[in-house]
C-alpha cells in the first residue's frame, strides 16, 4: 500500500470517497459512472453542435444580406433588415444555451468531483454537496443560468462582434452610396426622417452593450464560477 493509501482517512464523509471506491473497490461503481458521463458527454456534444448551427446560420445570412447591399444600388434598409435577422438569431442562440448548460454543468461537476478525485484522492472534492446536487438535477432538470445570462453570454461570445461589424457595413454603405447627403439625413427611408433612423440604430447598439456586461462570475466565463447552491 502506498504512503499516499496511508494517508487517506477512511472517516472522512461518504462523498469523498466515492472517487477512490471507483479504483480500489469491484462496486460497480466505476462502470455505472463511465456510462453515466458518456452519456452526458453525448448531450453536451449535441446541444454544442445546435448552438454552432445557429451561429453558422447567422454569419452565413448577415454576410449575404451586406453582400447583397454592396451588390448595385440597393437601400440601406436591407443592412438593417439583416441586423434584425442577427437579433432573431441571438434570441434563438440563448434560448439554446440555456438547454446545453444544464448538461455542460453536469459533465463538470463529474470531472471536477468524481473524476479528479478518482485520480488523486488526497485532494477531495470540490464541493462536499456535490452528489445531493446532483440527484436533486437529476429529479428536477432546471436551467442552472438565466434568460438574461445567457443572452448576456451568447452576445459577449459571437453576436456584438458581428452586429458590430453589420453596423459598420451600414455606416460605409450610407457613406459610399449617398456622398452627397450628409449623415444622418443620408439614413433617412421613406417616410422616416434620417436622424430619427440613425437615434433608433444609435439605442439598439447601446442596449446591446448593457445586455453584454455580465452580471455573474458564470456569464463571464465558459464553465462558470462554482456555487454551492446550484451546479455550474
Amino acid at each position: 500500500m502506498s504512503d499516499r493509501d496511508h494517508e487517506f482517512d477512511p472517516e472522512e464523509p461518504a462523498q469523498k470517497e466515492v472517487g477512490r471506491e471507483m479504483v480500489d473497490q469491484s462496486t460497480g461503481l466505476g462502470s455505472v459512472a463511465a456510462h453515466l458521463y458518456r452519456g452526458e458527454m453525448e448531450r453536451t456534444v449535441g446541444w454544442r453542435d445546435r448552438l454552432d448551427t445557429t451561429t453558422n446560420w447567422a454569419v452565413t445570412v448577415m454576410s449575404a444580406i451586406v453582400a447583397y447591399a454592396f451588390s448595385g444600388e440597393v437601400s440601406h434598409a436591407v443592412i438593417l433588415a439583416g441586423i434584425m435577422m442577427g437579433t432573431v438569431f441571438l434570441f434563438i442562440e440563448a434560448r439554446r444555451f440555456r438547454d446545453y448548460d444544464i448538461w455542460r454543468s453536469r459533465v463538470r461537476v463529474l470531472q471536477e468531483n468524481l473524476f479528479a478525485n478518482a485520480l488523486d484522492p488526497s485532494q477531495g472534492v470540490e464541493h462536499d454537496a456535490w452528489r445531493a446536487t446532483l440527484s436533486e438535477d437529476y429529479r428536477d432538470p432546471t436551467p442552472k443560468i438565466s434568460y438574461r445570462g445567457a443572452f448576456s453570454h451568447r452576445l459577449r461570445r459571437v453576436y456584438l462582434p458581428l452586429l458590430g461589424a453589420t453596423g459598420v457595413a451600414w455606416l460605409f454603405h450610407l457613406w459610399a452610396f449617398s456622398p452627397d447627403e450628409p449623415f444622418p439625413a443620408s439614413a433617412g427611408l421613406p417616410g422616416i426622417d434620417g436622424s430619427f433612423v440613425a437615434a433608433v440604430v444609435g439605442l439598439y447598439y447601446l442596449v446591446l452593450a448593457a445586455f453584454a456586461i455580465p452580471l455573474s462570475s458564470k456569464e463571464r466565463g465558459e464553465s462558470g464560477a462554482a456555487d454551492h447552491g446550484n451546479i455550474e
